[in-house]
């Protein structure tokens, strides 16, 4: 474990999302000195529920190091006082005052970001698009969290929750969402979309499915998308084949983001990036091929993350620390 160093002012980022919450004490170079990791309580679970755990892992960092303030990554809609969440597509979150609830329970200074505002906020500053002004960031995890940076700043909307790119619907009536919306864009690209197309060819009994199928002793709950994306690493063709589709499905949308938003970088990251290639190859290939205006513009590049799954609590920590300033 890295040693602080002398008066460095240490923060903590908690990033939540849909199945985890992890934490971790952070420098102001951006190094994570000390981490926690625990599930998130599921959507039946009340909001008291899920910040008792934000706050246990909180407390349990703070034993050993002295931290000024804390920031929080969050699943959902945050509205643009960075107070409360209004609506979390998969936790428990309806109009939620996380900041000043965790902030009586710790003590502490509490600032509330989408989570994938803070990631891309940790990829700008020290990661993947250091030195770039006009980026768009696209994480991929149990949904799609989406984030705009213009002229070196988060773009987060007049309301708060800008890039919520998730929920565009890309196919009208297609898969039912937990937003209640019908083919919203994480329908087919995100770590959900992998899984339930790796059950759903498991449940059928298809044979292109023996290798799936034996992994998990024929019970598809079991199947994770780092299953998918493991046994595809090891040449399963049908795993590979589930992520060509979800990378397909992420290329397309990101042409209509360029169309939107016309930024120099793509960043991908969360967890389902972790694919690496056999995702992205098929998203730049799918990217470049739906590009309005293709041939006659510049095309911007589509890179993952450099920072993996620790950005949006890295992310989360210097907002925390930006906060501090007077």
């Amino acid at each position: 474990m890295a040693e602080p160093r002398s008066g460095d002012v240490l923060t903590i980022g908690v990033d939540i999302g849909g199945t985890k919450v992890a934490a971790g004490v952070v420098t102001a170079g951006g190094h994570v000195l000390a981490r926690l990791r625990t599930e998130t309580p599921g959507r039946d679970k009340s909001p008291a529920v899920v910040e008792e755990t934000i706050v246990g892992v909180v407390r349990e960092l703070t034993r050993e190091f002295s931290v000024a303030a804390v920031g929080v990554g969050a699943a959902g809609f945050v509205d643009e006082q960075r107070a409360s969440v209004l609506f979390a597509p998969h936790l428990s979150w309806r109009r939620e005052p996380l900041r000043d609830a965790l902030a009586d329970w710790l003590g502490l200074p509490v600032v509330v970001e989408n989570d994938a505002n803070a990631a891309a906020w940790a990829e700008v500053r020290s990661g993947a698009g250091r030195g770039v002004d006009h980026v768009v960031v696209v994480n991929l995890g149990t949904g799609i969290g989406g984030a705009v940076v213009v002229g070196g700043r988060l773009h987060r909307g007049r309301h708060g929750i800008a890039g919520e790119f998730g929920h565009m619907t890309v196919v009208p009536g297609g898969h039912r969402c937990e937003c209640g919306n019908r083919g919203c864009w994480e329908q087919y690209a995100s770590g959900n979309a992998v899984t339930r197309e790796a059950r759903e060819l498991v449940r059928a009994e298809s044979p292109v499915a023996r290798v799936l199928h034996q992994a998990v002793g024929g019970d598809a709950a079991q199947i994770t998308g780092p299953l998918v994306s493991e046994l595809a690493n090891k040449g399963d063709r049908a795993c590979v084949e589930i992520l060509e589709e979800a990378g397909t499905w992420l290329g397309s949308g990101l042409a209509n983001l360029a169309a939107a938003f016309d930024p120099e970088l793509f960043i991908i990251g969360g967890g389902v990036s972790e694919a690496g290639e056999l995702l992205l190859g098929p998203a730049r290939t799918a990217f470049e091929r739906n590009l309005t205006g293709r041939g006659y513009r510049p095309t911007a590049r589509v890179v993952p993350g450099a920072l993996g799954n620790e950005a949006g609590l890295i992310g989360a920590a210097e907002l925390a620390r930006e906060a501090l300033a007077p």
